[in-house]
């Protein structure tokens, strides 16, 4: 599990979620597991310790991979 540090970062990856940039430049989490759309960020910059859906750091279970 993700830890807040206090200092601006994240120990640890959130898992089970990835994150991706709208077209309106917000970012946006999706659930892996069931690929439900989740909160869209509303403050500049991408989520902490979510990975991005195409940074290579997606699960087996993220939506790049159902059809495998």
């Amino acid at each position: 599990m993700a830890k807040n540090t206090g200092e601006g970062f994240r120990r640890g990856a959130v898992s089970g979620r990835t994150q991706f940039q709208r077209p309106d430049g917000n970012w946006q989490k999706r659930d892996e597991h069931s690929g439900q759309l989740m909160p869209v960020k509303q403050s500049p910059g991408p989520y902490k310790g979510v990975a991005k859906e195409h940074d290579g750091r997606d699960t087996p279970r993220s939506p790049e991979n159902w059809d495998k």
